[in-house]
Order: structure tokens, then sequence, then C-alpha cells
């Protein structure tokens, strides 16, 4: 039986060297690209379809929940796998939304990883023992979080918001127009039901979106991460 392709996608070069150690100790395992963000990893899936995509979310650009959107979009049987450090239930949420069939956090025990592999692979859902345990508290919470009411698109768009990007910067880095994620801004504060950008942080923190340890501010009218 021919050995499984998988494109390796992380920002940080000595954790790809990790885990393409650990993966290379299968022998139906087979890395076959490595890319350093998103808009790497889609121009390289095209080239090299590998069976399974292994990536992580947060990225140089438009990361890991935009990738996994284009690649599926271009590809819609196309096997993607999260490998992240985000244990809050609304990134697994969101990554599953946009089209990726598995989710593990980089806190999991090295031999989740390879099993996960092998189950996406096989057309199964693959999901770490904590996210799984996330996802079930999320679903008995009191109020609506935020990606019961967000699409992908405007969970990335919040992402960057956070992480301090401009109008002009989000639409550069999405390929959008700036009117395009002026009105998104407007509509998920709408969807939120928060009417300032520190309503928009402190709904962030609650929900776990954005770490309670970050310096949050506000500059020049615009977020601060």
């Amino acid at each position: 039986m021919d050995a499984a392709t998988i494109m390796l996608v992380d920002d940080h070069v000595i954790v790809r060297e990790g885990f393409r150690s650990l993966l290379q100790k299968q022998q139906r395992l087979k890395i076959v690209a490595e890319a350093n963000d998103g808009a790497e990893a889609y121009r390289l899936y095209k080239e090299t379809r590998p069976d399974l995509v292994i990536m992580d979310l947060t990225m140089p650009g438009f990361g890991g929940i935009e990738a996994i959107k284009r690649i599926r979009q271009w590809d819609p049987v196309a096997r993607i796998l999260v490998f992240t450090m985000h244990q809050n239930a609304a990134y697994a949420v969101q990554a599953i939304r946009a089209g990726a069939k598995g989710y593990v956090t980089k806190s999991s025990p090295p031999e989740a990883l390879a099993r996960a592999a092998f189950d996406v692979l096989s057309g199964r859902i693959a999901l770490s023992a904590d996210i799984d345990h996330e996802l079930a508290l999320s679903r008995v919470a009191d109020t609506p979080a935020a990606t019961d009411v967000l699409t992908p698109r405007e969970f990335a768009i919040l992402r960057l918001l956070l992480a301090g990007k401009s109008t002009d910067d989000i639409a550069e880095i999405l390929h959008v127009s700036p009117k395009t994620v002026a009105n998104t801004r407007y509509l998920i504060k709408a969807k939120l039901g928060v009417a300032s950008d520190i309503e928009l942080v402190l709904v962030a923190l609650r929900q776990g979106i954005l770490g309670e340890c970050e310096d949050v501010e506000l500059k020049s009218g615009r977020l601060r991460v």
C-alpha cells in the first residue's frame, strides 16, 4: 500500500521539525510539502494535492481558518487536520465549519496526532480529548458563543480586528474590499449584541477568544492586542 502524502503547515520551523519527526516514524505516512502560512499552504496544496493537510491556525497573513476555507473551496474533498495551541471550543467549531475534519491541540500526547491523522485519512472526524470536553461544555453554556452566530469569514475578521489590524490591513490580507470589511465589522457587533470596540473585546475575553493575559487597548479608534 502506498504511503499517504502529508503537507505540514506551521510558521514555526522547530514545530514542523518536531511533528515531521513524529509522523515519519509511521511507515504509511510521507511528508511531501511544508508551508509557513496560509497563502503558501493554499498554493502548495494546488501543486502537490496531498492526501492530508496538518495545519496550525495562528499564522502570518490570513491564517488557518481562511486557508482551510480556500483549500476546501478549491477541492471540496480535501482532508485537513488542525494541530494547534488553541484549546477553546470556538476555534474548533470555526475550523470544522470551514472544512477541517479533525482538531488536535499541541498539548495532547504525541501519539494523538498520528492517531488523528489516520482517522481523518479514513474519513472519520478526529478530536483530541481536551477539545471534545470543551465542545461538550460549550453546548450547555447559558449564553450563545460567538461560534453560534458568526460565519468562518466573520470569525477570521474578528480575530484580525483583535490582533490590531486596520480595515485596510484586513482587506489586503483577505483580498476583499475595505467596504466589505467595514460592513462585516458592523455585522459582527450586531450579531454579538455589542455597540463598541471595547464591548467587543469584553465578549472576546469572556468567551476565551482573546486570552485574559493579553494586553488589550484601543488606539486611534481601532483595536490593538
